[in-house]
């Protein structure tokens, strides 16, 4: 079958960070599924793992852990789906990944595709829209017990990236939050008010002056996306006393320390956990998914999809990896077909 991978970790403007090869296709065992995969999105993730991961000697790393497809093959436990059925997830960090033309995946982690949409559209959602969900409705439990004096409110770091502009719909659409979000361009600012911030303050400003400003009160509330390490001061700023905060990316050191005086709490988000330790409850992201589908279909969200950057191979995702190092890219990125 057909692939994308790399034997090297390689900066990405060198052709062979991302190479066209060809590869066996899987067999499904267990309670997995063979799935023809029709679209791609690409993460942050993947570019971390690339520049970073060197696979065994003499054998390809394949990236990519979110896709929508066709399932074709079912594995001898397997129940929740069947040959013919279309699907959409995230899969595991722990196995082969998506920029394949087939995929082997756990049932128990997919979810049924929005009728809805395109194979792109699709795919643009598993990876973010369970990070979301886990981050507001686990983590931080904004349905849950209300932070005291505090603003309902919740600030997004980083709404305009992928991660951030399903959290900006998720809050806004199911719960009863004001909604804050950050970005510092126009057209980034544009599209998290499209997606139903309620304001949107500039993170290349003191995020804590920015907030102040709107006169709404310290936010119980507080999802770090992205550049953590640069906004952790103003983050201890903001924050009510007694706030939670929940952050997914890797700062290369997190002090922890001055959210002591305010008994904050800090939450990390990492989708991958469930499949990667198998817990008991792994079941509840095919679960969860499924509610995303419902939501999608019922006009609640909708994707986050920014750009299709056509057939999946190895020229296209070094452009989209190169588009997310930039630090520039909006929503989603998605390839389609081979």
């Amino acid at each position: 079958m057909r692939a994308i991978g790399y034997q090297t970790p390689l900066p990405i403007a060198d052709d062979n960070s991302l190479v066209d090869t060809d590869l066996p296709r899987p067999t499904p065992s267990g309670r997995d599924l063979l799935v023809e995969i029709k679209a791609i999105s690409v993460n942050p993730a993947d570019t971390k793992v690339r520049a970073n991961v060197r696979p065994e000697a003499d054998s390809w790393k394949v990236l990519g852990w979110d896709a929508a497809g066709v399932v074709v093959e079912a594995g001898p436990d397997a129940s929740l789906f069947k040959p013919g059925d279309e699907v959409f997830y995230a899969g595991s960090i722990t196995r082969p990944g998506t920029y394949a033309e087939y995929h082997v995946v756990d049932e128990r982690i997919v979810g049924r595709k929005p009728k809805t949409l395109g194979w792109p559209e699709a795919a643009a959602l598993p990876l973010t829209a369970i990070t979301a969900w886990e981050t507001l409705f686990a983590r931080l439990d904004v349905k849950g017990r209300a932070v005291p004096g505090a603003a309902h409110a919740i600030l997004i770091i980083g709404g305009a990236g992928g991660v951030g502009s399903i959290t900006i719909q998720l809050a806004r659409k199911l719960t009863d939050l004001t909604v804050l979000a950050t970005a510092s361009r126009p057209e980034t600012k544009a599209w998290a008010t499209e997606l139903g911030a309620h304001h949107v303050v500039d993170h290349s400003k003191p995020l804590a002056k920015e907030v102040e400003a709107l006169a709404i009160g310290a936010p119980g509330f507080v999802f770090s996306t992205t550049n953590t390490d640069q906004h952790l001061d103003e983050i201890v700023e903001l924050i009510a006393p007694q706030g939670r905060f929940a952050l997914i990316d890797d700062p290369a050191a997190l002090n922890v320390n001055p959210f002591k005086r305010k008994s904050a709490s800090v939450h990390w988000e990492f989708m991958f956990t469930r499949s990667m330790f198998g817990t008991a409850d792994i079941a509840e992201q095919g679960v969860l998914l499924n509610e995303v589908s419902r939501l999608v279909d019922a006009g609640t969200i909708r994707t986050t999809l920014a750009e299709n950057f056509g057939p999946i191979n190895a020229a296209n995702l070094r452009r989209a990896h190169a588009l997310i190092e930039s630090g520039k890219a909006k929503g989603k990125i998605a390839l389609e077909g081979f």
